[in-house]
């Protein structure tokens, strides 16, 4: 298989990010040779099956848009769209190729909302999203004018995702690795470091809050978003098996308490700057991701409380400096 990821370490070389050559490529290399799974090698085909077209609207706004309806013929959107499809579940977006509306679980352009006013400018700043999903917010942070966005993600569905809307609008300084945040080194390079939907998934979300500190330079500013539940200080909820039907849920804080820990991690001035009861309007199945979504993880007599008796899910973005 050839390199995936030459442009970006061509990039990285003359940049701030030149330190971390010490080791990504030799993470993406055993990557590529034995962590691959069947369905990436599909997916690699398709991707090498969507056609060359002529995008001229390139909109970066709550619908990602790149190309016209009419810059195609009825054909090729049919062929684009079959193919998008083989890519599903779609659920970070939404997205719009050529006037294919891929109809997302999640309304993301609503999270960004919620956090954008309240965050430092983007513009000029080195970006990066850990845990980006399939990548709909690093489009969003390059329309604030970013000049250069990092996501990662391990997923290799995300991934390919992210190169299947790259594949028409191939702007050099949006990018998505397959790595995880414990494969990161300390760059302490990002001006910005965003994390959102990823600390309750974690088993140690001390030793997260940590890294991502590490990525940011000094003065740098952290953007979480992530579940929370209401209490004091030391309310934290750690659910049993399952929360909202998910698996891989350990700890929920409250506000104050997530605050108490960046602060115990030399965070400066962590705030809640919003905090929102996710509706079945914003995460809902649809036909590019027919599986079960939120109203299935709720009680059906009681959206107040998922549907394993906890309460329903409540998330919060906070922001701090290191």
């Amino acid at each position: 298989m050839t390199d995936l990821f030459t442009p970006f370490y061509q990039q990285i070389a003359s940049n701030r990010l030149a330190h971390w050559l010490q080791t990504l490529p030799a993470q993406l290399a055993h990557w590529q040779k034995d962590a691959l799974h069947g369905d990436f090698h599909r997916w690699q085909k398709v991707l090498a099956q969507l056609p060359e077209t002529s995008v001229s609207q390139i909109e970066l706004s709550d619908t990602i848009r790149f190309g016209l309806a009419d810059a195609i013929d009825e054909g090729q959107r049919k062929r684009i769209e079959y193919l998008l499809r083989q890519l599903m579940p779609w659920r970070k977006g939404p997205f719009n190729i050529h006037g294919i509306q891929i109809d997302t679980e999640w309304r993301s352009d609503w999270k960004w909302h919620r956090l954008q006013p309240h965050i430092q400018s983007l513009k000029h700043r080195f970006v990066l999203d850990v845990g980006c999903g399939s990548g709909y917010h690093l489009w969003r942070m390059r329309e604030a004018e970013a000049d250069f966005v990092v996501g990662i993600d391990p997923s290799q569905l995300f991934y390919s995702q992210f190169e299947a809307i790259k594949h028409f609008n191939p702007d050099p300084k949006v990018h998505l690795l397959p790595i995880g945040c414990d494969d990161l080194p300390e760059l302490q390079a990002f001006d910005t470091v965003f994390s959102m939907g990823v600390l309750y998934h974690r088993r140690s979300p001390l030793e997260f809050l940590q890294q991502l500190k590490m990525q940011l330079r000094p003065g740098g500013e952290l953007v979480l978003e992530t579940l929370v539940v209401e209490g004091d200080e030391h309310t934290v909820l750690v659910p049993g098996e399952r929360y909202a039907k998910m698996r891989n849920v350990w700890f929920i804080p409250s506000c104050a308490a997530l605050c108490h820990w960046l602060k115990r991690l030399g965070f400066k001035n962590p705030r809640v700057v919003d905090c929102s009861h996710t509706s079945v309007q914003e995460q809902r199945a649809t036909a590019w991701m027919e599986n079960e979504s939120l109203i299935d993880f709720l009680d059906p007599n009681d959206h107040s409380k998922t549907i394993e008796g906890y309460p329903a899910p409540l998330r919060a973005v906070i922001v701090a400096e290191r």
